[in-house]
């Protein structure tokens, strides 16, 4: 008897539309956003020990006023939470509550930590339960609440475990920023410097003008140059992300400043913020940049210049040859062998390669010490 094998080839689509809405002073009562003008209905409202200090009040009493039923879960602040216990912590709350998955969306407001998780414990209950994401900080606004990424970290790994899954809805109210210290306002600001420099002058002209401004009063002026930074970073991440939301296309301008920076940040943790060693990164990059002719030396003065005013490190002891190289191995592996690492031609614009080497590092490392001791001699002087 004659054995036929057999193939099939299943090819579907899926649509994923998802808003990005403005809003301001989303907690008044009187504000129908938060609830889509479903005044009366059931909701499951997860925030964070951080946010529960600062406007727990203000969350209850929206909920006591717009809502007929209600429950409250509060996690553990912080990166080092970012765990699957913190995710079976919201599975437990999804089922206990009863919601139904289709009409009663969970709310996860807080930074990017908790809306990760969050996002992926709906993402596979029952394998798809809505949820409307609040970010209460700067970096929650212009990075994390635009993409479909949610996940916690695993082991060492940072983000090694996850999904794509999409937010019904993204709500962004700056107004939140108004009670962050500086140190999470820079934050933020890491990933808008991100996109000026491998994408858009424009904004980079903007953050070396008014970032120092926007940064000291945490946005909260409501000047037409801070609107135009949190916009056109806004904008800038939609553009790079809507074509390749499943990332089927490795090399991705938006992964600038996340080549190095995940081993670094996971080194350091707690003591570095996210922003923070994507900044770091960026230094780096620029460094080697510069060691091949990409960026000049007045580009990158102008670079590190912009990141100091806004409050960024430039270089950190956790910044060893050791750790960066295994890092970049580490990275490589995840995109698929290859490096795929964005390095900036000038200031707006960046190209991929795949032929660093550890003498480049040493060299960018080099450079980035020459930086930091000129400094050090101008403030001496």
């Amino acid at each position: 008897m004659t054995t036929i094998n057999r193939a099939w080839t299943v090819s579907a689509q899926q649509d994923v539309q998802y808003s990005v809405e403005t809003t301001f002073d989303i907690l008044d009562p009187a504000n129908p956003t938060l609830v889509d003008g479903e005044h009366g209905s059931r909701r499951l409202i997860v925030t964070d020990t951080t946010v529960n200090d600062l406007y727990g009040e203000k969350i209850r009493a929206y909920a006591a006023a717009n809502l007929s039923e209600y429950k409250i879960l509060v996690l553990p602040h912080g990166e080092t939470n970012k765990r699957w216990s913190a995710v079976e912590t919201v599975l437990e709350a999804i089922e206990t509550f009863k919601l139904d998955r289709r009409r009663e969306p969970v709310i996860a407001i807080g930074g990017g930590v908790l809306t990760d998780i969050v996002g992926f414990a709906c993402s596979i209950y029952r394998r798809n339960t809505p949820f409307v994401r609040v970010p209460t900080t700067l970096i929650g606004i212009v990075d994390a609440s635009v993409g479909v990424k949610t996940g916690v970290n695993f082991q060492t790994g940072k983000n090694k475990i996850g999904t794509y899954f999409a937010a019904s809805r993204n709500l962004l109210d700056t107004s939140f920023l108004s009670s962050l210290d500086q140190r999470h306002v820079s934050n933020g600001l890491a990933e808008i410097l991100k996109i000026a420099l491998v994408k858009d002058n424009e904004l980079f002209a903007l953050l070396e003008e008014h970032g120092a401004a926007s940064l000291a009063g945490r946005f909260q002026q409501h000047t037409e140059a801070q609107q135009q930074i949190i916009d056109k970073a806004i904008t800038g991440m939609l553009e790079e992300l809507e074509p390749n939301l499943w990332e089927q296309t490795l090399e991705r301008l938006v992964d600038y400043g996340h080549t190095f920076s995940p081993t670094v940040e996971m080194t350091a943790l707690p003591e570095l913020l996210h922003g923070e060693a994507v900044c770091l990164d960026m230094a780096l990059t620029t460094a080697i940049s510069v060691h091949r002719g990409l960026v000049t030396t007045e580009e990158a003065g102008r670079i590190f210049n912009v990141m100091r005013t806004l409050g960024l490190p430039v270089t950190h002891p956790s910044m060893s040859a050791d750790i960066l190289v295994a890092a970049l191995i580490d990275t490589t592996r995840h995109r698929n062998g290859l490096q795929r690492l964005p390095l900036p031609t000038g200031i707006g614009a960046a190209t991929f390669v795949n032929d660093l080497t550890p003498g480049d590092i040493e060299a960018a490392l080099n450079i980035l010490t020459g930086a930091m001791n000129r400094d050090l001699e101008r403030s001496a002087a």
